[in-house]
């Protein structure tokens, strides 16, 4: 029996990790076991284990494979197959028809990251460009935290993250890299294992990261800046302050100690549930370690205040004058470096500013036709949606279920799964997976474009995205563009050479391309990507370059240098808990939540509440919880929890709605309100109620 060969690819999913993969391919095309590339510097032979056993996933019995029209009332899932045709012909038809009624901009192309591959996942910019559908404004993941990072830097660029290795102190704030960044923990225990580094790790709850770090911080949701603040009050203080470096390198550092210097860690300990010892401790270890490198998630981040927490956190490394050395800085994700054209995938010669661009976490806003959320504009009536799952992971889900049962609503899904949104379509579109289509990657977690080839067929009758964007755009008379004839390879090649970063052949030869920038460049050593070569304690909210075509957010209130901004959704009366919807290690996002084994060790739905205050609440270890607000209520179990601070309770997901007792999942909780500067959705912020169900 011929053993299978070994093939490159890359993991697609919603992970900075963006891992380099080794594929078994049997003779039979069929696909076994997934590894770490071991060539891959940043992979370093090392993936999480849902990505390794992917195979469940790829041969799953419950895989969409043929077209289906529904039949029974929307959300039942009783649906009949059809053709191809038949099913495109019906789209087309809706988003005419549509079209017709009240204008292009009734019909919202509606995505995400199911996928992270430029072609797969931007190609649905094209056709909503060539129609003058209403625009995305993306505003689930990134704003946040990129805009807080930006504020400082100028970029979104950091030091070269493969140097985790090489630090003395690794500081992993804000993201369980345990269960969802595992390279950076490979990194970090290198550089504990050659140099004895410390690992820090910081967040709302006992993580494995806290857990395996030495020096583990656990405060509560949302006063991650109040900590940063007191940090450098310390580094100030006690002479840690690298004043050469803050000359020549920031904008005002002679105000930033001032302000400081009202911040003290006594101040931080009572906003944040720290000891002072612990506040005291963490500043001394960083001000006496040149080489610490902050390793800033996106976890706290999705908050109210994230955005401040964020550009408060990357200060600290710009008191100490850590980014001048190999092993420090503050590093969250390196989209800058890539320069890569995606115009001729994303149509953006087609782009008419003028064209609405629709909020993506307001979905159930919009779709109850909320006013301020329609911009003003006509009701969506028909949607096309692939690579996310609405249903389950869009805030405010009793809205987003009443928008989606509207019967003048028409919703194409392209799937993989009988999603929570596919039950509510009128076409179900089954769709491939990474390894059955060609794609190209790129790691905001590191520095490599990585080329992920078709390996396998597709069950039955499965398409790519590609394919059906380009043959809803014949349908529906898109405007004209070379794209719509161009294969996913086709696509890549072009991408490629736009960029100056060779051809298709040579990345197919190659793997990957390595696009880390020079030392001096990533450290800002050449001066910060700001006019005057500075960093910015002083950022001004309404110029730092914005993620999504510049659209403002809340922004007159924020705090002018870096410190503790009280907008989060605090406990009250009728709500004495805060609620963070952290990722289970299995995972990750909706995605994983079909495989049995990721299932099987996750369990169900709990509610992790520490005994002080389940004691308080008559709650034993396993019980029946009801928790809820003003948008909804949610039941789930009780899981004892060591570590929690008081009146933190955890729900770690995200698990399909129908693990639920009563069929509503947690982001029934969540609010879609917009995170100032610009946009984003405060997942990890949700004041709640708790009761015994």
């Amino acid at each position: 029996m011929n053993a299978p060969v070994l093939r490159a690819s890359a993991c697609p999913h919603d992970c900075p990790s963006t891992c380099a993969l080794e594929v078994e391919v049997g003779a039979d095309g069929r696909i076994g076991r997934l590894r770490g590339a071991k060539g891959n510097a940043y992979t370093a032979g090392v993936i999480c284990a849902k990505v390794a056993r992917y195979a469940d996933r790829l041969y799953h019995p419950d895989r969409l494979t043929k077209p289906l029209r529904r039949v029974g009332s929307k959300g039942e899932g009783r649906f009949e197959e059809i053709s191809w045709d038949e099913a495109l012909d019906a789209v087309a038809e809706a988003f005419l028809k549509a079209e017709a009624a009240h204008g292009a901009e009734s019909v919202w192309p509606y995505h995400y990251a199911g996928t992270m591959g430029l072609v797969q996942r931007d190609s649905i910019h094209r056709l909503r460009h060539a129609k003058g559908y209403s625009r995305q404004f993306d505003t689930i993941c990134t704003n946040p935290a990129w805009t807080g990072y930006i504020a400082g830097t100028g970029r979104l660029a950091g030091p070269d993250p493969r140097e985790i290795a090489r630090a003395d102190a690794v500081v992993i704030w804000g993201t369980n890299a345990v269960s969802t960044q595992v390279n950076v923990m490979t990194h970090a225990i290198t550089a504990r294992k050659s140099r004895g580094a410390k690992i820090v790790a910081i967040d709302v709850y006992p993580t494995q990261t806290v857990k395996q770090a030495d020096m583990g911080l656990v405060l509560k949701p949302g006063t991650d800046a109040a900590l940063a603040v007191a940090v450098m009050h310390v580094l100030f203080r006690d002479g840690y302050a690298d004043r050469a470096y803050l000359e020549r390198y920031t904008d005002c550092p002679a105000d930033l100690e001032a302000h400081v210097a009202t911040r003290p860690p006594e101040w931080a300990a009572a906003i944040t549930g720290l000891s002072v010892e612990e506040i005291e401790a963490f500043a001394r270890l960083v001000g006496e370690t040149k080489r610490t490198f902050f390793r800033l998630g996106y976890g706290f981040t999705r908050s109210r205040n994230g955005t401040v927490s964020m550009h408060a956190a990357s200060c600290i490394a710009a008191v100490t004058g850590a980014w001048a050395h190999e092993g420090g800085g503050a590093f969250h994700n390196n989209g800058a470096i890539y320069t890569l054209d995606k115009s001729m995938v994303e149509g953006k010669s087609l782009v008419d500013p003028s064209v609405r661009q629709l909020d993506q976490s307001q979905i159930g806003r919009v779709l109850t036709g909320d006013a301020e959320a329609l911009r003003g504009g006509p009701p969506v009536t028909a949607m096309l949606i692939q690579n996310t799952n609405p249903v389950s992971v869009a805030p405010e889900q009793d809205l987003v279920k009443q928008g989606f049962a509207r019967e003048d609503l028409f919703v194409c899904v392209h799937e993989q799964f009988m999603t929570e949104t596919a039950k509510m379509a009128d076409i179900v579109l089954p769709a491939t997976q990474f390894l059955e289509h060609d794609d190209v990657y790129k790691g905001g977690g590191h520095q490599y474009i990585l080329l992920g080839p078709k390996l396998t067929e597709g069950p039955s009758e499965t398409r790519e995205n590609l394919f059906v964007l380009n043959e809803i755009a014949r349908r529906v008379g898109a405007a004209e563009h070379p794209g719509f004839a161009m294969s996913a390879r086709e696509h890549i090649d072009w991408m490629l050479k736009a960029s100056d970063f060779g051809s298709l052949e040579e990345l197919e030869r190659d793997g990957w391309i390595d696009c880390q920038p020079a030392f001096e460049q990533a450290h800002y050593l050449d001066g910060f990507a700001w006019p005057d070569g500075k960093f910015r304690f002083r950022p001004d909210w309404t110029n730092v370059p914005a993620p999504n075509d510049g659209a403002m957010g809340p922004f007159a209130a924020m705090p002018a240098l870096p410190d503790y901004w009280a907008v989060i959704d605090e406990a009250d009366e009728e709500h004495p808990f805060r609620l963070v919807t952290a990722p289970a290690r299995s995972f990750l996002n909706s995605t994983f939540n079909k495989t049995p084994e990721s299932r099987k060790k996750e369990g169900r739905p709990d509610l992790m509440m520490g005994r002080e205050d389940a004691d308080r609440l008559g709650l034993d270890d396993g019980a029946l919880v009801r928790i809820g607000n003003r948008r909804g209520a949610v039941t789930l179990h009780l899981r004892l929890t060591e570590g929690l601070r008081p009146g933190v309770v955890i729900a770690e997901g995200i698990w399909p709605n129908d693990a639920y007792p009563d069929g509503c999942g947690i982001n029934t909780l969540t609010a879609a309100e917009t995170i100032a500067p610009y946009g984003g959705a405060a997942f990890h912020d949700t004041a709640i109620w708790v009761r015994p169900a």
